[in-house]
């Protein structure tokens, strides 16, 4: 099956998907092994790993290179992070065009004005609603696969408050959204009440220490979500393996203080399929 095909049936199904954030070819390779299903190549994530900050640096040929990465090495599904299209309509078209072409399954695609920033940032701006829908018209009318899933983002909620948010949603569906998804909702009661007003296909991020709330998998399955991203924590823990590595080094000179939270050389070498790739051709 495509991995587009496979997306498209997991949001038409009563079921509720998790995809884990990863960032490059060895993260992708992780989540994929751990059983996941579904993986999001999370644009922020994509741009800590280059040391710089979730705000628009990167452009779209920087991510496009990262998302080939990511492809080559899982079979999995993949939805892009495409933040706003990288620019205008024209922009966005030649994005969706692309990333078909890389081979993922999906992308969300955000209202906030060129570059943007974290959606669990401050001080975010929005396009109006006419551009946006604009925006979505043009890369709905541009995808060559017709099961390619295209999410709508909204950041609304911090800049213009929740109906607000909700009328931008029901405007991005009339524009040919697949999926909504309203970042950075603040309370229990802000996500159940954009299920409640928001019955089509919907996307949320969940991840430890941001604006929104954690809610069980099974409740926000009840309420009509059918994707969870997590993009960052993955991230987030290598920072911390890492810094607890460095510390036995600088302060060792090897890392046996900290031996039993390494991989092995044995465990690495199959991860990346070491010895699938030296036995082609012999």
């Amino acid at each position: 099956m495509r991995p587009t095909t496979s997306l498209r049936r997991m949001i038409e199904s009563d079921d509720i998907h998790l995809a884990p954030g990863a960032y490059d070819g060895l993260t992708a390779r992780l989540v994929e092994e751990s059983g996941s299903k579904l993986l999001y190549a999370s644009g922020g994530a994509i741009a800590r790993s280059r040391g710089v900050p979730d705000i628009g640096l990167l452009g779209l040929t920087e991510v496009a290179d990262r998302l080939a990465q990511i492809v080559e090495v899982t079979g999995l599904p993949v939805i892009v992070d495409a933040d706003t299209g990288f620019g205008n309509a024209v922009n966005a078209v030649r994005t969706i065009r692309l990333f078909e072409r890389l081979g993922v399954a999906g992308l969300h695609i955000e209202d906030q004005t060129f570059p943007k920033r974290c959606g669990h940032l401050d001080d975010k701006s929005l396009v109006s609603t006419e551009e946006m829908t604009a925006r979505l018209r043009a890369v709905v009318d541009a995808r060559q696969d017709p099961d390619f899933v295209v999410i709508a983002r909204t950041d609304a909620i911090a800049t213009e408050g929740l109906d607000s948010a909700i009328e931008r949603s029901h405007a991005y569906l009339e524009a040919g959204a697949d999926v909504i998804f309203v970042e950075a909702p603040e309370s229990v009661e802000q996500i159940e009440e954009i299920a409640a007003r928001i019955p089509q296909p919907k996307l949320i991020n969940m991840f430890h220490g941001g604006k929104t709330p954690l809610v069980p998998r099974d409740r926000l399955r009840e309420l009509g979500y059918r994707l969870i991203i997590v993009p960052s924590d993955l991230q987030r823990s290598v920072i911390t393996a890492v810094r607890q590595t460095l510390e036995a080094i600088n302060r060792d000179g090897d890392s046996s203080a900290v031996r039993d939270q390494l991989a092995s050389f044995a465990e690495r070498e199959r991860i990346v399929r070491t010895t699938e790739y030296l036995s082609i051709g012999t």
